[in-house]
């Protein structure tokens, strides 16, 4: 934890605080720290413990991801409050979890958008590595019915699927691109210049393209 405060940086801070994030410490040096430590699964719990957001992003590079019990992952991600742990824990800890597919059917019907969040996370995940299974026209529907009502962090993890639903699979292309026009959301998402708009019409348009050219 002192050696954590040592990194701490104000420049970092304000950078992080715009993005809803409690902690000063540049990324870089919070992977290096991880990388000198390695898998320490007990100091991993230890550092989550703490509730300091620095420690958490680091307890969650240390740790063992295959080591968490179903119950574990579900409260973890319920005291993820702040976007890139909750972030993190997704894509670094509850991907690489046998539970997974468990917790993300349980997530997406959660009445806690941010927990919802994870759900859907998840499921995009599965939509472009293992769709066998999935009901993606069910998935479109309920995307269709309420993304464009959703609250913020849970509307971006919807747009995410349908997204990649319409990257991924040509048979339902039409019909994403479709609903996504139809909702506009994130239609005029600030997009710096060379970057691809989170605008599911314009994103899905732009890896067509890119694959097809490829």
């Amino acid at each position: 934890m002192a050696e954590l405060a040592g990194l701490e940086d104000p420049k970092a801070r304000a950078v992080n605080e715009r993005h809803g994030d409690d902690h000063g410490v540049n990324l870089g040096a919070l992977r290096a720290l991880a990388k000198r430590l390695r898998t320490q699964q007990e100091l991993a719990c230890r550092l989550w413990e703490s509730e300091d957001t620095a420690a958490r992003l680091l307890a969650l590079l240390i740790c063992r991801p295959k080591a968490f019990g179903r119950d574990e992952l579900d409260a973890m991600v319920r005291d993820a409050r702040t976007p890139k742990v909750h972030d993190w824990l997704v894509n670094y800890v509850v991907k690489k979890n046998p539970h997974a597919d468990e917790l993300r059917t349980a997530w997406s019907a959660d009445p806690d958008p941010v927990v919802a969040s994870a759900g859907w996370a998840l499921t995009t995940d599965r939509v472009a590595k293992r769709p066998d299974g999935l009901d993606l026209g069910g998935l479109l529907d309920v995307i269709e019915a309420e993304m464009k009502d959703a609250p913020d962090r849970l509307q971006w993890a919807m747009n995410h699927c349908l997204a990649r639903i319409g990257i991924a699979h040509a048979a339902h292309r039409t019909r994403a691109i479709g609903i996504g026009e139809r909702l506009e959301v994130l239609k005029d998402y600030p997009t710096p210049p060379g970057c691809t708009s989170p605008y599911a019409p314009a994103w899905i348009g732009e890896m067509v393209r890119r694959e097809q050219a490829g």
